[in-house]
């Protein structure tokens, strides 16, 4: 092999004894020919994969705990400069490398180094030639009828890599496909959120759709198709929907810290960057973050965009004048993503992301809509209602706004609401304690004692009227909100 193999790895070979077969195997030996970054190895060894494991780990002094004993199957992380690496340690599954690799879902998942030998490579399915020639090729005919969960795999690959999918094996993922719905609910979102972490999302969803295998996961976006919209709508709600998760991919990657400036070169994207440009840095470290390891708040935010519209089939009227309306379809499309987080297993933490951008998505463009710009008030009412997560929405608005329109989408009007997240972001990032969240000028315990007044919900309704009068910037001061307090008394504040 003419790929050199990670020092990482020629350690592990070192903390094992000399004739211990053991082999990597999978993504990260087509990760070595493509001469991409690893961050997951895999190794297989004919038995005592576990013991191996331990025995690694221990070697590199790093964490090991068991992945599935009943399985034997051994975890060990290791802490680099770089970031994370996770090793994982199983034994064959087959009588042999090669059953072992003949049982896996892609032939360019289907390679294996002898790192007893790790001069040559082990590809006795054409995986390298497929890998070359931009083909996903199924390992065998039944790969996805044994797991229907890399029938996800199989679009991931093909987005990530840029390739196509072979006939016969688009034929078995379609047949594959109707038994989505038997996998469990945790390995469907865990496949499913590794797809929103690889490129051309709502090309793979697209994909998914024409192959039959979008239903069974997420059956709430099945009834969006053909759901029209009046004007200025140039889409279906579906299709709105695929534009909307295509816009917000691209508006992340245009505001994220690996900005490429070519990718600005139209001028809606140069519009974008000129306003929301100076927050890159703060936008990006956010969206990096996440409510539990492993699934950062990007792909949360694209998992919102799939459902923020979700609702309007239900919510669908028609006024008298021919115009369409979806009444409400915020606060039922939040009720529909929850659900669906929740047959996901999602943290409470999650669940409570989603639906705070569901049910809040149309708040930057009404603010928008309204005669001048965001009032201090209004900017406050905001973050009060949606918190940090004001900031996803912010990005999420553009693109659904980017997604209303066709080939034709209005200089003006972007202008216009441009200026609008501008100032929300502006607020956040630069005026926090003056705007979003001001200290208090008084405490409840100061209410009673200066205004004789008994505990109660009257204290909190009068600690959050002040605490919005001053983001509005009409009380500075104790004494001032004193005098507001006495005036919202005297006009019967409950």
């Amino acid at each position: 092999m003419k790929h050199s193999l990670s020092p990482l790895v020629e350690r592990v070979r070192a903390a094992l004894p000399p004739d211990q077969e053991i082999y990597l195997v999978g993504g990260a030996v087509r990760d070595v020919l493509l001469d991409r970054p690893i961050h997951d190895f895999d190794f297989v060894l004919p038995a005592k994969a576990l013991p191996a494991a331990r025995r690694v780990a221990k070697s590199l002094g790093a964490v090991f705990y068991p992945l599935d004993e009943k399985r034997d199957v051994g975890r060990v992380i290791v802490e680099q400069s770089g970031g994370r690496v996770t090793l994982d340690f199983i034994s064959l599954q087959g009588a042999d490398i090669e059953s072992d690799l003949a049982a896996r879902d892609l032939t360019i998942n289907a390679m294996a180094i002898d790192l007893r030998h790790p001069e040559y490579l082990l590809d006795p399915l054409g995986g390298a030639a497929d890998l070359k020639d931009k083909w996903v090729r199924a390992a065998s005919p039944d790969a996805f009828r044994a797991d229907p969960v890399r029938v996800l795999r199989a679009i991931r690959m093909a987005a990530s890599f840029n390739m196509r999918i072979e006939k016969d094996t688009r034929a078995a993922l379609r047949a594959a496909a109707k038994d989505l719905n038997q996998v469990s609910a945790e390995r469907l979102r865990d496949e499913l959120f590794r797809l929103f972490q690889a490129p051309k999302l709502a090309t793979s969803l697209r994909a998914l759709d024409l192959l039959a295998a979008l239903e069974p996961m997420l059956p709430e976006l099945a009834v969006l198709k053909g759901v029209e919209q009046s004007p200025p709508h140039a889409f279906d709600v579906w299709e709105h929907t695929l534009q909307v998760v295509h816009k917000l991919e691209h508006l992340i990657a245009l505001l994220g810290e690996n900005y490429a400036p070519e990718g600005a070169s139209d001028l809606h994207s140069g519009l974008v960057v000129l306003r929301l440009g100076r927050y890159r840095s703060q936008l990006s470290g956010l969206l990096a973050r996440g409510p539990v390891p492993g699934r950062a708040r990007r792909e949360l935010l694209l998992f919102a965009a799939l459902f923020h519209d979700a609702a309007k089939p239900a919510a669908r009227s028609l006024e008298d004048g021919g115009r369409i309306r979806f009444i409400d379809h915020e606060n039922l499309g939040a009720t529909l993503v929850f659900q669906r987080g929740k047959a996901f297993h999602l943290s409470n933490a999650e669940l409570d992301y989603l639906v705070t951008v569901v049910r809040h998505h149309g708040r930057p463009f009404a603010l928008t809509q309204a005669d001048a710009a965001p009032t201090r008030r209004a900017i406050y009412r905001f973050f009060r209602d949606t918190g940090e997560v004001g900031l996803d929405i912010c990005l999420l608005s553009l693109a659904d706004f980017m997604g209303k329109y066709g080939a034709e989408l209005p200089q003006d009007a972007l202008v216009e609401h441009l200026e609008t997240l501008r100032a929300l972001l502006e607020a956040y990032f630069e005026q926090l304690d003056q705007i979003v969240s001001p200290s208090p000028l008084l405490s409840g315990d100061d209410l009673i004692a200066e205004l004789h007044l008994q505990p109660g919900p009257k204290i909190g309704a009068l600690l959050e009227a002040l605490r919005e009068a001053h983001a509005a910037g009409e009380v500075q001061d104790r004494v001032e909100a004193l005098a507001l307090a006495r005036g919202l008394l005297e006009r019967g504040i409950e």
